[in-house]
């Protein structure tokens, strides 16, 4: 029954026993911290193989002892995997350390210390730097804008990708130098990008000639059905579009296999490339190659990640169906609240009553439950 409905008497009776349940959940001294999608230990202990991997077999599919130096675009392998995960040539892969997150930070960083492929000078030495962030978003991506003084306009996110009339908009101005997108069940609504949207973004024309779509792949393959929701191909679609060198496309294997212990991929033009792994190719001799031949092993093809992400799915479906289960039994007719149902991804989006989020955040710390 709606509250709109209630008179005061049945609201204070209401509010009584909504207390009372309250002060019960209290005393049941829960530690809950489910404010970021970190796989549970069940989880984990799908890839514990990875734990006796490589063995002595430290040689990779060309010969190469992968216990030293070199190798600075990866495991040709591996790359090989996701690049038919990620839709593009396997020569347009680099695979990296343990986080995608690392690599969308030193992209930012090397753009603004020495510009990107087609920039006239460094983003540092622009009077400003914007970069579109669609809400809700992932606090991380905004975290980066922050730390290195780019300024943030907001573009509202809808369950079919970001508002478009606001990006085209937006990138008339010169100083709007890229754009944050979770392309497949982004965080924390669970969106998906429509190919349409896709198409839109790669062909847009922006006043920044060095435009850049981050377009963070985290979850392309994290179904929580039986149906495969495809990512729209943005490498192939920008290049048909005249813009090859736009798309910075990231993913990895964090929420595949180990959280803390897996592998970055970034994906780009041939031109994006050779930039990119020019300039980190000062920071490092090469990525952790005898991890990315363990994980290789462990998954074998692209056949094996979809089987690996389908007992994932038996194991946090079940957990997704119990939320969704109280939501509607709790708040479900009372008007106060409206959530999400993703078909993927790590996260219910809950929206309650303007001015009632941080109350609802405080009261459930208060209870023990951590949430964002």
């Amino acid at each position: 029954m709606s509250l709109d409905t209630l008179s005061t008497a049945e609201i204070s009776a209401l509010h009584d026993e909504q207390t009372a349940a309250y002060e019960r959940l209290k005393a049941a001294g829960l530690a809950l911290d489910i404010t970021r999608g970190k796989p549970s230990a069940a989880q984990l202990d799908l890839s514990n193989a990875l734990l006796d991997l490589p063995g002595q077999d430290y040689k990779d599919g060309a010969g190469t002892d992968t216990r030293n130096y070199g190798g600075i675009v990866g495991n040709t392998d591996l790359r090989g995997i996701f690049a038919e995960l990620l839709h593009v040539p396997v020569d347009q892969v680099v695979a990296g350390d343990n986080a995608s997150l690392a690599i969308m930070h030193d992209l930012v960083v090397l753009a603004m210390l020495k510009g990107t492929v087609g920039s006239t000078r460094p983003w540092s030495q622009e009077d400003e730097v914007v970069f579109l962030c669609p809400a809700p978003g992932y606090d991380r991506h905004f975290a980066i804008c922050e730390q290195y003084g780019i300024t943030m306009r907001t573009i509202e996110m809808h369950d079919d990708g970001p508002d478009m009339a606001a990006v085209r908009e937006a990138v008339t101005d010169p100083a709007v130098k890229g754009i944050w997108i979770v392309p497949t069940y982004a965080n924390p609504t669970g969106a998906v990008v429509s190919e349409a949207k896709a198409a839109e973004l790669a062909a847009l024309e922006t006043a920044a000639p060095d435009f850049r779509i981050f377009w963070d792949n985290a979850y392309a393959v994290h179904h929580l059905t039986e149906e495969r929701t495809k990512t729209a191909d943005i490498v192939g679609l920008c290049a048909a579009s005249g813009h090859p060198d736009r798309p910075f496309v990231l993913a990895s294997t964090s929420k595949i296999t180990f959280a803390g212990s897996g592998v970055s991929f970034f994906a780009s033009s041939p031109e994006n490339v050779a930039w990119y792994t020019g300039l980190i190719g000062k920071r490092t001799i090469g990525p952790d190659k005898v991890n990315q031949l363990r994980h290789l092993r462990h998954l074998v093809d692209v056949d094996g990640v979809h089987a690996l992400m389908d007992r994932h799915r038996e194991i946090l479906a079940p957990k997704f169906a119990v939320v969704l289960e109280v939501l509607s039994e709790r708040l479900g007719g009372h008007d106060v609240a409206t959530w999400t149902e993703p078909k993927g991804g790590y996260f219910v989006s809950l929206d309650v009553p303007d001015g009632c989020a941080t109350r609802v955040v405080q009261l459930a710390k208060e209870a023990g439950i951590a949430l964002t």
